[in-house]
């Protein structure tokens, strides 16, 4: 199995290329193919490209298709493994074209090189439980919840999502699906609500949250994530889609609080952070509530959570305080 991960210098591609090689011991190929955007951070395998022989980098776009069948046809690959994505539901409002640039034109520049590629294994793509839109306060999505994207992110994911399942139909391309909940972990961007209230609080920054606080999120650590993609990468049934969950719902406020506990906690200080959160005008078509259902990729492949939200969030919180020159200069970039 040769591999293009596609995104491997982003937040859940850096973490899947370290599963890879550090906890599953891959030997074969594996190739991370990343333009390098604000979010890509070559710095988050450079220990990699020192330490495995068979690990490689290629800095080019996913949609130049050039660029990408020169590097297909090189290194042999025969699995894809699609993370490559702009991702910011706020810059999608802001900006939205470059989401419908890398999110579908760059899927299907991807489709297109992969169905040339002889003995094809595996299309793998990585979507988001925010193609399904809003829930109230019960119920979760599903693998078959009809898709109701909200934002010009979610509409160009949901895009790309049906991009994918059209050429298993059409082209008999070998592909699978998965829309996870929120993750959190090492190596994430410092824009997203996680890695931004630690940094935050280490500097004394306001804590920015958005309305009440209310809007629910469903946790999934991302080493969790990893290993469920990878259950799917090899004994995931052709043309399904998995849901993958953090089975762990909890409030922004609740988030941000929890943060504030744990930062201190793990700085050995007696301080009340939550004394700078400061709540700021509510984002447009703010979804109220995501919650994944993921008893399929459960009872199908027998992949479960490993890390429960306490043990997740001590070891996030510890590693963003450790690293917080990587913080600096990622933001600094």
């Amino acid at each position: 199995m040769n591999i293009l991960v596609t995104g491997g210098s982003g937040f859940i591609g850096t973490n899947f290329i370290r599963y890879l090689l550090e906890k599953q011991n891959f030997k074969d190929t594996i190739v991370n193919y990343d333009v390098l955007t604000y979010a890509g951070n070559p710095d988050n395998l450079r220990d990699i490209q020192k330490k495995y022989s068979n690990y490689y980098f290629e800095n080019h776009d996913i949609c130049s298709r050039s660029k990408l069948d020169k590097v297909l046809e090189y290194y042999h690959i025969d699995t894809i493994i699609h993370f490559a994505a702009e991702s910011h539901v706020d810059r999608s409002i802001s900006g939205p074209s470059e989401f419908i640039n890398t999110n579908i034109i760059g899927t299907f520049t991807l489709l297109e090189a992969a169905r040339n590629i002889k003995d094809f294994k595996r299309f793998h793509h990585v979507s988001t439980d925010e193609v399904y839109g809003s829930l109230g306060a019960k119920g979760y999505f599903y693998e078959n919840t009809p898709y109701d994207p909200r934002s010009p992110y979610s509409a160009s994911k949901a895009s790309s999502d049906h991009l994918v399942r059209a050429y298993y139909h059409t082209y008999k391309l070998p592909v699978t699906v998965s829309n996870c909940s929120n993750n959190y972990g090492a190596y994430q961007y410092p824009e997203k609500l996680i890695p931004l209230i630690i940094s935050n609080i280490v500097k004394s920054k306001e804590l920015p949250v958005y309305g009440a606080g209310l809007n629910v999120r469903d946790w999934l650590y991302v080493e969790d994530h990893c290993s469920a993609i990878w259950s799917i990468v090899n004994n995931g049934k052709i043309g399904e889609t998995y849901n993958i969950g953090g089975e762990c719902e909890k409030t922004n406020i609740d988030i941000v609080k929890i943060l504030c506990k744990k930062v201190a906690e793990l700085q050995g200080v007696d301080k009340d952070y939550t004394k700078l959160i400061k709540y700021v005008e509510d984002r447009k078509g703010h979804d109220f509530r995501y919650a994944i259902n993921c008893d399929k990729i459960k009872d199908e492949l027998g992949w479960k959570q490993s890390v429960n939200f306490e043990e997740g969030m001590t070891k996030t919180v510890r590693w963003y305080l450790e690293n917080q020159i990587w913080v600096d200069r990622i933001k600094g970039r």
